[in-house]
């Protein structure tokens, strides 16, 4: 019995890294997903996570417990930076909805149960499926195994309040506009010429209700640019994928203080 309270004390660590990440992690956090299977698979993933590293015995003490708060911390924030990023695809398909005419007709996302715009939901089952195919969501299991080789378990501090910290999530925020904007600039770009033509349309020919027949008319160039740069945005989204991966293995990094 003995024995097995330093064991367990190391597993409960793994563990509650593995189950926070999978809280805020795209893919894996949404609700269409039970969570009873969530938490599941992470307690497959620690116990496999557990034999593969050689972690010294840690004592259940007072320490302990601020150990468990920082393993907490850690998956939260590892998650919530893939997150992030993550959301470039719907903020372009917000502008997109801007511009469309589609802001009044939200939709709720089954994934997190919240409103979202109507093309951002189309882009991100696109770049969900994407990812997928390119076997991302291993990759993002590889940055859950690999953040204890930045972070140990043993580390009882973190630089969370550090300016690096602070200023690398603020990049990072300003990136995620910058590759939302690359991905909606040719549907938004082209909506405002046709809002151009509309207006001459309408200072040159009066008798057209310009309101009734401008409103399908956006919609219809709007698909049809989307059709047509479909292949550029989605080697957009392959850089977002890309820049994930990079922003976990940065924020690991700055958290651990290496």
């Amino acid at each position: 019995m003995d024995q097995l309270v330093p064991k367990f004390s190391v597993f409960l660590l793994i563990f509650v890294r593995v189950a926070s990440f999978f809280v805020t992690v795209p893919l894996f956090s949404y609700r269409t997903i039970p969570a009873i299977h969530r938490v599941g698979v992470s307690f497959a993933l620690s116990w496999m996570m557990y034999y593969t590293m050689n972690t010294a015995p840690i004592a259940i003490d007072g320490a302990y417990f601020l150990l468990i708060l920082k393993e907490m911390l850690v998956g939260l924030l590892i998650g919530f930076t893939a997150a992030l990023v993550m959301a470039a695809v719907q903020v372009a398909g917000a502008l997109i909805d801007f511009q469309m005419g589609f802001t009044i007709a939200n939709v709720i996302d089954p994934h997190t149960g919240m409103q979202s715009p109507i093309m951002g939901q189309y882009f991100y089952m696109f770049a969900l499926l994407f990812l997928l195919s390119v076997n991302g969501h291993h990759l993002l299991l590889d940055g859950i195994y690999y953040s204890y080789q930045l972070i140990p378990l043993e580390q009882g501090k973190f630089s969370l309040g550090s300016s690096s910290f602070a200023q690398y999530m603020i990049h990072a925020f300003q990136s995620m506009f910058v590759i939302a904007f690359q991905m909606a600039i040719p549907v938004v770009a082209s909506l405002f010429l046709v809002d151009v033509a509309l207006g001459i349309i309408a200072r040159t020919v009066p008798q057209m209700n310009i309101f009734v027949v401008g409103f399908p008319v956006k919609i219809a160039v709007a698909f049809i640019v989307m059709i047509v740069v479909m292949s550029a945005i989605f080697a957009v989204v392959q850089h977002l994928f890309e820049m994930m991966l990079y922003a976990m293995r940065d924020v690991m990094k700055i958290i651990g203080g290496t």
